[in-house]
């Protein structure tokens, strides 16, 4: 996406450049993870049975393990070398909690570990049509961010998000043992995930209040989890988890944040929950949706 200054009414369009080395590119990703892809920088260069994994992270809201590769040329397959990094990971646990722990300082234990939510990010100037194409599943493990660099010493980070996904990367795993193995251990997760199974007019109500919550700003993405929907600007604003009555709303503010002056939403902050924040609204119809989005408004400002 083209880059411009405002030079008084004109724009003057902003040059791309070149990243010279892959190292460069890995070197301004490591040392911006968190404000990058929100985790935790363990290692790089982490090199195990003659492979090397260019980034080792960890994503602490998910708990697992990150894998990131740089690439400068576009000669390399997207499902071959992501399944192969993951199978890697997953048929050596141990060595990779160790690594953690070793460089964290942090005592990480093999139960602490969602494996199921383990993941491979390819970072690259540019991708070819064919790997674009390649990530066009609807559970796959796998994302691509194209990193542009500019002559002002800007940088840009995208996500390519899949044209289409409703075919499961399960289609193609008679052809390959590994991705068929990987698959059974790993599973990105959908909205249609958590929302299979409840009742019509619940589906209704997320998707009002995800239409709603989305309007707030143009910074918020939705991540799916294994345990809910999250909406994130920075860091996650609001998580919705569905239940077979209810959607419970997590709003991530800390207690004696929130001007609740209806007093519906419930302090959490002392009580085990899956969601981020001490704030807990529970919704089973929309008569008070406009009243509970102005208190994510306040979550959005905090969090973006």
């Amino acid at each position: 996406m083209p880059l411009y200054k405002i030079e008084k009414t004109d724009l003057e369009r902003i040059r791309e450049t070149p990243f010279r080395l892959e190292k460069e590119l890995q070197r301004i990703t490591e040392n911006n993870l968190a404000a990058l892809f929100k985790l935790r920088f363990i290692k790089g260069e982490f090199t195990f049975k003659n492979v090397r994994i260019d980034t080792l992270a960890f994503d602490e809201e998910t708990k697992a393990f990150v894998i990131i590769e740089y690439k400068k040329d576009r000669n390399f397959s997207v499902i071959d070398q992501g399944f192969a990094y993951l199978s890697l990971m997953l048929n050596n646990k141990a060595e990779f909690i160790v690594e953690y722990n070793e460089n964290i300082k942090h005592i990480l234990k093999r139960n602490d570990v969602d494996w199921s939510q383990s993941r491979v990010i390819f970072i690259s100037p540019s991708f070819s049509p064919q790997q674009v194409q390649a990530i066009n599943f609807k559970d796959l493990p796998i994302e691509l961010w194209k990193v542009t660099k500019y002559a002002n010493d800007s940088v840009s980070f995208e996500k390519i998000e899949p044209i289409q996904t409703r075919e499961s990367i399960k289609t193609i795993s008679q052809t390959s043992e590994i991705v068929q193995k990987v698959s059974k251990e790993i599973k990105s997760y959908s909205e249609q995930d958590h929302l299979r199974g409840i009742p019509d007019n619940l589906v209704e109500l997320y998707y009002k209040f995800k239409e709603m919550v989305l309007s707030i700003g143009n910074d918020i993405q939705i991540k799916p989890t294994k345990k809910y929907i999250a909406f994130k600007g920075k860091s996650n604003i609001t998580d919705v988890q569905t239940q077979k009555s209810q959607l419970k709303i997590f709003l991530n503010l800390s207690k004696g944040k929130l001007n609740d002056i209806q007093g519906i939403a419930r302090d959490v902050s002392k009580v085990g929950h899956w969601g981020n924040g001490d704030y807990q609204i529970i919704i089973k119809h929309d008569s008070n949706l406009d009243y509970i989005i102005g208190l994510v408004k306040q979550s959005h400002k905090y969090n973006s």
